[in-house]
C-alpha cells in the first residue's frame, strides 16, 4: 500500500504570501479559457509546489469544485503538494528507459536515498520523482537532476552524481 501524497500534518494554512502569490497567479491567468493548468503551473512557479489550502481558493476563484482542482493536481505527476527537495532527481520510465534497465535503476535510487518515488528525503535534500520520457531514448536510462540530463546511467554513475549533488548542499 502507498503511502498517501500529503499528509495531514503538512495540511497548513497558507502564510500571507503564499495566499498574495496565489491571487497573483490567478489575477493573471483568470480571464483566459480554460486556465486551470495555467494557474497550477503559476502557482508552482511562484511557491515551488501547490499548498493542499490553495485548492479550495483556487476552486472558488476558478468556478470549479474541490475535486476537480484536486483532481489534475494529483493526476499529473509533475504537480506536488508539498515542496521539492535541494535536488530534484527525476528517472525516467518510458518504455526505452525500461528496456535499457530503468526498472533496476530505480530501485536502485530508491534504496540510495532511502525514499520512494514522489517523497523527499527527511533533511530536505533529495527529492525522487519519476518521468515518462526526458528525451533522450538513444541513451537510455536516463536521469535529471536539477536541469542536468543525464543518459546511460547505471547505479554507480547514479551514486557518483547524487555524491555530487551532496558535496554542493
Amino acid at each position: 500500500m502507498s503511502e498517501p501524497r500529503t499528509a495531514p500534518a503538512e495540511r497548513q494554512p497558507l502564510t500571507r504570501a503564499q495566499q498574495d502569490a496565489i491571487q497573483h497567479v490567478l489575477d493573471a491567468h483568470r480571464s483566459r479559457p480554460g486556465p486551470l493548468l495555467e494557474v497550477l503551473h503559476g502557482v508552482q512557479a511562484a511557491l515551488g509546489f501547490i499548498p493542499p489550502a490553495a485548492v479550495p481558493l483556487i476552486a472558488a476563484d476558478l468556478n470549479l469544485s474541490r475535486a476537480e482542482v484536486h483532481g489534475v493536481v494529483t493526476f499529473y505527476h509533475y504537480f506536488r503538494e508539498s515542496p521539492a527537495g535541494r535536488h530534484v532527481v527525476r528517472v525516467c520510465r518510458a518504455e526505452s528507459c525500461q528496456a535499457a534497465g530503468g526498472d533496476a535503476l530505480v530501485d536502485h535510487a530508491r534504496r540510495r536515498l532511502g525514499i520512494e518515488l514522489q517523497q523527499t528525503t527527511p533533511d530536505g535534500r533529495f527529492t525522487l520523482d519519476a518521468v515518462y520520457c526526458l528525451g533522450n531514448c538513444a541513451c537510455s536510462p536516463a536521469v535529471m537532476i536539477g536541469e542536468e540530463l543525464h543518459g546511460r546511467v547505471s547505479a554507480e554513475r547514479f551514486d557518483a552524481l547524487i555524491a555530487d549533488c551532496e558535496r554542493q548542499s
